[in-house]
C-alpha cells in the first residue's frame, strides 16, 4: 500500500498513451437474458489488492456496477501506473491518492478526484516499540527507510519542525520494494505506512509498534489518501457513465461499512492469496473510517485540497498553486443518505 507520484519519465510514457488511447470509446456487452447492453470500463488498482479497495470488489460481486448499466474489469497497475493509464483513457477510473492527483495537474496531467475512499489520513511513521520512537523529535539520530521521494523528506522535517528537532539527524535509506517487517529487522529503525494494512498486520504478528499520525501534526497533512480518480474527458464526455460508477461504488463502500465480515469475505473470494485473517481485521478497523464524519462516503472539501496543495507549494514540492476546484469534484455523489 505504498503512494506513488508522477515521475518525469512517467509523463514521457503517459504523453504517449494520451496519444494513442485518449478519446478510444468504452465498449458494450449484452448482460444474459438483457436486451439492454452494459458498458464495459476498466478500473485500475493504486497497488495490489487490499481493504482500500474492499467496495469496488463488493460492488462487482453483488451486481450493483450491473445495476447501474456498467460491466467493470477491476485491473493491476502496469509498468505505467494507475495515474498515466487514468489520465490516458487507457482504463477509465483508477484508485489515485490527493498527493499525486495534486502533483499531476500541476504538470498538466488531467487527472481528478471523484470520491475520497477514506475520509481521513491514516498512514503515519511506524516504527518497532523497541526503536522508542514517540514523537517526531525521537527521528533525530534515527534511520528512515523510504522511496527516495522529495515529499518523504518534507514530511518529516515538517514534523520535526513542530517540535523543534533537527532533520539533519535524520538518515533517510531507500528501501526499495522491501515492506516494514523486512525493513526494520535489518537497518532501519522507521518507516511510512498505512495502519489499516501494515498495522494491522504488526497487531496479527505481535510485533508492537509506535505509530506517529501525519494528521495529528498538522491540519494541512490530514489529506485524502486514497481517492478514486477518472480523467478531464471522461467527465466531459460521459458523465452518465462517471455517475453510475461512483454511485455503484458507493453501494459498494457503504455495504463495506455496514457488513465488514461480508465485504472482507467477497474481497477473500476474488483475491485468495490474501491472508483471510489480516483482510478480516483490516476490514473491520477501516468500516468506521471509510465515511467516519463526513455526510456521506466520498465527500471531499476544498479546504482538504487547498490546505495541503499549499503545504506542498511552501515546501517546494510544487512549482505554481493548484486550481483546487479542478482537481476534484462531488458532483457524481450520490446524495446523502442514498441507499
Amino acid at each position: 500500500m505504498k503512494w506513488t507520484k508522477i515521475a518525469p519519465a512517467m509523463l514521457v510514457g503517459l504523453t504517449v498513451l494520451m496519444a494513442g488511447c485518449g478519446k478510444a470509446p468504452a465498449d458494450e456487452a449484452k448482460p444474459a437474458g438483457s436486451a439492454k447492453p452494459l458498458t464495459d470500463v476498466k478500473v485500475v488498482l493504486d497497488w495490489t489488492p487490499n481493504t482500500n479497495h474492499t467496495g469496488l470488489y463488493v460492488a462487482k460481486d453483488q451486481g450493483f456496477f450491473e445495476q447501474e448499466g456498467l460491466n467493470v474489469q477491476i485491473i493491476s497497475p502496469g509498468e505505467s501506473g494507475a495515474d498515466a493509464m487514468v489520465a490516458s483513457g487507457a482504463a477509465e477510473f483508477g484508485v489515485s491518492y490527493q498527493e499525486s492527483i495534486t502533483q499531476g495537474r500541476i504538470q498538466g496531467v488531467p487527472l481528478v478526484s471523484i470520491a475520497a475512499v477514506i475520509q481521513h489520513n491514516t498512514s503515519g511513521f511506524a516504527s518497532p516499540v523497541a526503536k522508542n520512537i514517540k514523537t517526531p523529535k525521537d527521528f533525530e539520530g534515527k534511520t528512515y527507510g523510504g522511496w527516495g521521494a522529495p515529499s518523504e523528506s518534507a514530511m518529516i522535517e515538517s514534523l520535526m519542525q513542530s517540535e523543534k528537532a533537527d532533520a539533519s539527524k535524520v538518515k533517510m535509506v531507500n528501501i526499495g520494494e522491501a515492506d516494514y517487517f523486512t525493513a526494520v529487522k535489518r537497518d532501519i529503525d522507521f518507516a511510512w505506512i498505512y495502519y489499516a494494512w501494515t498495522g494491522i498486520d504488526a497487531e496479527l504478528r505481535g510485533e508492537p509498534m509506535n505509530m506517529i499520525y501525519l494528521n495529528k501534526y498538522s491540519d494541512k497533512l490530514d489529506y485524502y489518501t486514497p481517492v478514486l480518480a477518472t480523467n478531464e474527458n471522461m467527465i466531459k464526455t460521459k458523465p452518465d457513465v462517471v455517475k453510475a460508477f461512483v454511485a455503484a461504488a458507493a453501494k459498494g463502500y457503504q455495504f463495506a461499512i455496514a457488513k465488514p465480515e461480508d465485504a472482507a469475505n467477497v474481497l477473500i473470494k476474488a483475491v485468495p492469496d490474501l491472508d483471510p485473517k489480516l483482510v478480516t481485521a483490516s476490514q473491520k478497523w477501516l468500516a468506521t473510517r471509510y465515511q467516519d464524519d463526513a455526510p456521506r462516503w466520498g465527500e471531499q472539501k476544498r479546504s482538504v485540497w487547498e490546505n495541503y496543495a499549499n503545504w506542498m507549494l511552501d515546501h517546494k514540492l510544487l512549482e505554481k498553486k493548484l486550481d483546487v476546484d479542478a482537481a476534484f469534484t462531488n458532483d457524481f455523489l450520490p446524495a446523502a443518505g442514498t441507499k
